[in-house]
C-alpha cells in the first residue's frame, strides 16, 4: 500500500468513505485526513432549510476543507508510509452544483478555482459506489439526526454529479468500487478485496470493480 503518496476515498453520504479510510490507515500506518463536518454549525440548518443555508454550508465548508488539506498535505510526516483522507476537495464544487442556484453557482465555482490551483491532487481517487437505497440503510443505520430526513432525490443528485465529475477527469487516477454486495467493515474477505483493488498500479483515466 505504499504506491501512492496520496489516496483520497469518496463517495455519497453514507457511503463508508470514513469507515474504509481509518481501517486503511491503521493496517498501513498512513496519516489519516478526516472531514470535520460534525462541526458545522450549518448542516443541521441546510436539510430543515436548505434553499436559505445552501451557499453558508457550501462556503463554510470550502474554507475548512482548504484549510485542512492546506495544512496537512504540506507537513511531511517521516513516520507514515503514505496519506489516506476521507474526501476530495472537488466534492466542494460536486455538492454546490446541486443546492446553489445557478448564478450563485458561477460566483462560487470562480472561488473554488482559486483555491484549488493550490493543492495537491490525489495520486488515486477511489469512488464508492452505493445504491440510493443501500445508502439509506446506512444513514439509518448510523443514526445522525440531522441526516434522518434526507430524501432519495438528494442522493441521486448528489450521484449523478459525482459521476460527471469523474467522467471529466482524465487526468486522474480513479477506481470506481461497486461495494453494493459487500461489507468491508465487518467481513475481513470484503475488506481485503478492496485492498487489492486499490494497491495495483493504474493508469491514468477510470477503473471500474466490484466486491
Amino acid at each position: 500500500m505504499n504506491r501512492y503518496n496520496f489516496i483520497a476515498i469518496e463517495g455519497n453520504i453514507g457511503a463508508g468513505k470514513t469507515s474504509l479510510a481509518t481501517k486503511i490507515s491503521s493496517d498501513f500506518n498512513a496519516k489519516l485526513i478526516l472531514e470535520g463536518f460534525a462541526d458545522n454549525p450549518f448542516l443541521p440548518k441546510f436539510y430543515q432549510e436548505p434553499a436559505k443555508y445552501a451557499f453558508p454550508l457550501e462556503l463554510s465548508f470550502l474554507a475548512e476543507r482548504f484549510q485542512q488539506l492546506t495544512d496537512q498535505l504540506t507537513r511531511q510526516d517521516l513516520f507514515k508510509n503514505f496519506t489516506v483522507s476521507d474526501y476530495f476537495i472537488n466534492k466542494s464544487l460536486i455538492f454546490a452544483q446541486k443546492t446553489l442556484q445557478d448564478d450563485v453557482f458561477l460566483l462560487y465555482s470562480k472561488l473554488f478555482h482559486i483555491i484549488n490551483a493550490s493543492l495537491p491532487k490525489p495520486d488515486l481517487l477511489v469512488y464508492l459506489y452505493l445504491s440510493v437505497d443501500r445508502l439509506q440503510s446506512n444513514i439509518k443505520k448510523r443514526g445522525r439526526d440531522y441526516e434522518q430526513n434526507i430524501e432519495n432525490d438528494y442522493l441521486e443528485k448528489i450521484q449523478s454529479g459525482y459521476l460527471d465529475f469523474i467522467r471529466q477527469q482524465p487526468n486522474l487516477r480513479v477506481l470506481i468500487i461497486d461495494t453494493n454486495y459487500a461489507d468491508f467493515v465487518n467481513n475481513a474477505n470484503d475488506y481485503h478485496r478492496i485492498i487489492n483493488f486499490i494497491d495495483q498500479d493504474y493508469s491514468k483515466g477510470i477503473h471500474q470493480v466490484a466486491v
